[in-house]
C-alpha cells in the first residue's frame, strides 16, 4: 500500500477546532448510523423527483421547484435527526451565516445543490452535520444517484461507505485539480469580484480550474483525493459544515483564505490536500 494511503501517515494539519481532540468520540460514532439513515431516507424521498418532469421556465418555476424539493427532503430529515439528537438545535435558514450559540445545532442542506437537481443535473446530495460549541463532530453527506454515502467524526477520521477517505498527496499546483463556486443567488459585488479574482489568478496556476456548485460535492472530492483545492468567499454554515469535517478527518488542511484556522465564522473558506495548501494561500490571500 503506497505510504500516503497509510492510516499513520496522515500529513500534520493546522491546528484549529477541526483538528481538536474529541472526547466524546465513542458518542458521537454511536450517532452515526441513525444520521446515515435519516439523509438516505431524505435522498430516497428526492431521488423519486429526479429527473425533472419538466425543465424549469423562468426564475419562478426554478424557485418553486426548489421549495419542493426542500419540502419533501425536511418532512423525513428534521424527524429522524431530531429523534437521533433531541435537544440539539434545528437551523432553519439553510443560507444563515456566521457563528452558532454555544451548544448542539444540526446543520443540514435538504438537497444540496437543489439548483442542479431541478436542471436535470446529478451533483446534488442530502447533508447534515452536529455542531456543538461551533464546531462540526459528525457529518453525513449522501449521494442518491450514486448510492454513496460519505462520513466524517471528529477524531474518528473520514469514510465512503466504511472506506477510509485520503486527501491528494500531490505536491506542486501546477498538476492540481482545484475549485470553487458561488454559495447562493444574489451574492454581492464585492464576493462575485473575488470569485472572479480568484479563478483568473488560479487558472495559469493549477492543471485545472473547475467553477461548480454545490461547495459539498466538490468537498467530497477533495477528501477522496479526486480533487486537490477547494476555496469559496462565504460563511453559508450548511454548504460548509459537513464537507469541512471529511475534508478534515480525511487528511486535508482546512483554513480560510489566508491560512489562518477556519469556524463557522471566517468569511471565507480554504480546504486543501497539505501538499498544496501554501501554494494556494499564496495565490489566494492576494485576491481582493
Amino acid at each position: 500500500m503506497p505510504a500516503h494511503l497509510r492510516d499513520d501517515a496522515v500529513p500534520h494539519v493546522r491546528p484549529g477546532a477541526l483538528y481538536a481532540s474529541n472526547p466524546r468520540l465513542a458518542e458521537d460514532e454511536a450517532l452515526l448510523g441513525g444520521v446515515v439513515a435519516a439523509v438516505r431516507a431524505a435522498g430516497a424521498k428526492v431521488l423519486r423527483r429526479f429527473p425533472p418532469a419538466v425543465l424549469p421556465a423562468d426564475r419562478a418555476q426554478v424557485v418553486a421547484a426548489i421549495h419542493a424539493n426542500d419540502a419533501v427532503s425536511l418532512k423525513s430529515l428534521r424527524p429522524a435527526l431530531t429523534a437521533v439528537r433531541p435537544r440539539a438545535g434545528w437551523v432553519e435558514d439553510e443560507l444563515d451565516t456566521g457563528a452558532l450559540p454555544p451548544g448542539e445545532w444540526w446543520v443540514t442542506d435538504t438537497v444540496e445543490g437543489n439548483i442542479n437537481h431541478v436542471h436535470g443535473i446529478p451533483d446534488w446530495s442530502v447533508t447534515a452535520a452536529l455542531v456543538r460549541e461551533g464546531a462540526p463532530v459528525l457529518a453525513a453527506v449522501h449521494e442518491p444517484l450514486t448510492g454513496h454515502t460519505f462520513t466524517a467524526v471528529r477524531g474518528g477520521g473520514a469514510h465512503r461507505d466504511g472506506l477510509r477517505l485520503r486527501v491528494s498527496a500531490k505536491t506542486a499546483l501546477d498538476g492540481a485539480f482545484v475549485g470553487t463556486g458561488q454559495a447562493r443567488p444574489g451574492e454581492d459585488a464585492a464576493t462575485l469580484g473575488r470569485i472572479a479574482a480568484s479563478t483568473v489568478a488560479m487558472l495559469p496556476r493549477a492543471l485545472v480550474t473547475r467553477v461548480s456548485v454545490p461547495a459539498t460535492t466538490q468537498l467530497v472530492y477533495v477528501a477522496s483525493g479526486r480533487m486537490d483545492v477547494f476555496w469559496q468567499y462565504s460563511d453559508v454554515r450548511s454548504g460548509l459544515v459537513a464537507g469541512a469535517l471529511l475534508a478534515a478527518e480525511a487528511g486535508g488542511v482546512v483554513t480560510d483564505v489566508r491560512g489562518r484556522p477556519w469556524d463557522a465564522s471566517s468569511p471565507d473558506f480554504l480546504a486543501s490536500a497539505p501538499g498544496l495548501h501554501a501554494a494556494a494561500v499564496d495565490v489566494l490571500s492576494g485576491v481582493r
